[in-house]
């Protein structure tokens, strides 16, 4: 393991040194630029993890308490630093325990890279102990998996690994890898991978499609751009900003998309989707133009595909050829990096202000706050709502912390409420949905971004799934601020029940447990609160502690979330009530 020798290349100079493949995973995380993991040991990682130990001082590992909540921190902690998260853990339940985080991850393109241990190649097919095929598994929801069983192919693989995961549209990617290739020995070299042969992460931009696209623009009395997480990703923000200026078009998001233009910005219309707002949803159905950017045209945007937009030209940004004219079909798709496209697109159009199109969504603006927002905000009845909630935390953060949100109606009204004033401050399980999400993701989140407030709105549902992740903030003491939404239901779900199942409230009601006295039992300091009078103290007090802090909210047991449009149905028919 001492012998080193010099390998020339024509590019540069390579020390090689001979070590064993547990090491060398090691190593190729350093290489990496990686400084924190989340991870959970096992027999078959546990080569990695001997050698891990030996490089405590140079790569932090977080001891998550079960293997999905490894994978969630890792994507709280990619979708704020802008990095790729990192998840490691042992073979057979280690590995599936991964598989929720990994399909969320997937779905919401974030970079990850989740390493699992195997049994022996030589057991590999024999159903030994906590054998699973891992690959098979996740093949579907992975940008690329592989399975290594062999110690001398570690660093050709990581280095393809991570330069998958974070190029083009990013995602997660597993690497397999067998306990004979842990302990095997290889003569080390590393080289980041810097392409791949058949591999375009960014399709060429044709410069006639933006010609197309810019005499569209130029043309429309009723323009509309809806733009969705591919700017943050693509760190387009600004590109964005100046494009809309100049264009004068009002702009809405989904809800990965949240945050990449502050939700203050006089052209930000709000949200599109089933809870979005009610001027963008049906205006949708009135534009003349419809400029998608960095988005998918989600069912939960897009509702009946038959009636979406059927009157408006289309011209859609987009990084992956796949996402075109997959679900709604386009007059113009302009393929590239919409960091590059939206630059290239500037001097082509025309500046406008479209002022009296603009006035529409104010005006529906109006309406929608007189029979939705204000009772939500600013209620008149006595019990608490989810709105009042996030508007007091706005009033502690001023629109600079980053907000983390599980699944369902929390998740709705805090991207519905929460101010925004800086990117990369909305992290959510957006195609997925996976409840249990916040928790974990919080962690990585705060790790990620350590300078910025972190605070997780959380449902009573939720919560549970993953709850003994107050185990993980208990021993690190990373300082998230977690605040649960209880209205002992299944919010939205009930919601559901009341509204289209004639309020047969099957399974939905939860009786749960004295939340408090377990966050205490983790020596997290604890409030609930069930009065009004109380709630903007509380607030203040979690936001100036430089601790963990966990605060029960108990909110109205069967309030709902509007606007709401139906399953099935137009964007058009968005309800108020």
């Amino acid at each position: 393991m001492e012998t080193q020798t010099q390998t020339r290349t024509k590019k540069a100079e390579t020390v090689t040194k001979r070590m064993t493949g547990a090491e060398a995973v090691i190593r190729c995380l350093l290489a990496e630029d990686v400084d924190l993991i989340y991870g959970y040991p096992g027999g078959a990682i546990m080569p990695v993890y001997d050698e891990l130990y030996k490089f405590q001082d140079q790569l932090h590992h977080v001891l998550t308490r079960h293997e999905q909540g490894a994978t969630h921190a890792a994507q709280g902690y990619a979708r704020t630093s802008g990095k790729v998260g990192v998840a490691i853990a042992t073979s057979g339940p280690g590995a599936t325990n991964f598989v929720t985080g990994i399909a969320d991850a997937q779905i919401d393109s974030t970079p990850m890279v989740c390493i699992t241990g195997q049994v022996g190649s030589h057991l590999l097919g024999s159903d030994a102990f906590q054998e699973t095929d891992i690959i098979g598994i996740s093949t579907p929801i992975t940008k690329w998996n592989h399975q290594v069983t062999k110690a001398e192919d570690i660093p050709t693989v990581l280095a393809k690994a991570f330069y998958i995961a974070r190029s083009g549209r990013p995602g997660p990617v597993l690497i397999d890898i067998t306990k004979d290739a842990q302990f095997g020995e290889l003569d080390f070299a590393y080289e980041k991978c810097k392409g791949i042969r058949s591999y375009m992460p960014v399709p060429v931009t044709d410069p006639k499609s933006l010609e197309e696209a810019a005499k569209l623009i130029n043309e429309a009395k009723k323009p509309m751009v809806v733009f969705g997480q591919g700017v943050i990703l693509g760190e387009a923000e600004e590109e964005l900003k100046n494009f809309i200026e100049k264009s004068g078009i009002p702009s809405a998001w989904t809800i990965l998309g949240l945050s990449a233009l502050p939700t203050a910005h006089p052209l930000n219309v709000g949200m599109v989707g089933m809870h979005g707002n009610y001027g963008p949803n049906r205006l949708t159905n009135e534009c003349d133009l419809l400029i998608a950017i960095g988005m998918r045209f989600d069912d939960r945007v897009t509702g009946n595909l038959e009636t979406y937009a059927k009157q408006a030209k289309i011209i859609h940004f987009e990084i992956d050829p796949a996402e075109v004219n997959k679900n709604v079909l386009v007059d113009v798709a302009v393929m590239g990096d919409v960091k590059y496209t939206l630059d290239q697109i500037q001097p082509l159009i025309n500046p406008n202000t479209h002022e009296s199109w603009v006035q529409e969504f104010k005006d529906h603006d109006a309406i929608e706050f007189e029979k939705v927002i204000k009772e939500e905000l600013y209620p008149t009845k006595d019990g608490l709502s989810m709105g009042e909630v996030l508007r007091r935390i706005n009033n502690e953060t001023k629109g600079d912390a980053v907000i983390v949100s599980d699944v369902g109606q929390h998740q709705m009204i805090a991207c519905r409420y929460a101010e925004f004033a800086q990117s990369k401050s909305n992290i959510t399980s957006g195609g997925l949905g996976t409840m249990g999400f916040a928790l974990p993701a919080a962690i990585g989140a705060k790790m990620g971004a350590p300078e910025r407030e972190v605070v997780a709105i959380i449902g009573d549902g939720g919560y549970q799934m993953t709850i003994q992740e107050l185990g993980t903030i208990f021993q690190t003491r990373v300082p998230v601020k977690i605040v649960v939404l209880n209205n002992d239901f299944l919010g939205m779900v009930r919601q559901w029940q009341q509204l289209f199942f004639d309020k047969r409230y099957a399974s939905t009601e939860m009786v749960n447990p004295d939340f408090v006295k377990i966050a205490e039992g983790y020596h997290i300091q604890s409030k609930r609160v069930t009065k009004r009078e109380d709630l903007q103290e509380a607030i203040a007090e979690m936001i100036a502690s430089k601790d963990p802090y966990f605060l029960e909210v108990c909110v109205e047991k069967e309030n709902n979330v509007f606007p709401m449009i139906p399953t099935g149905a137009s964007v058009s028919d968005i309800r108020l009530e």
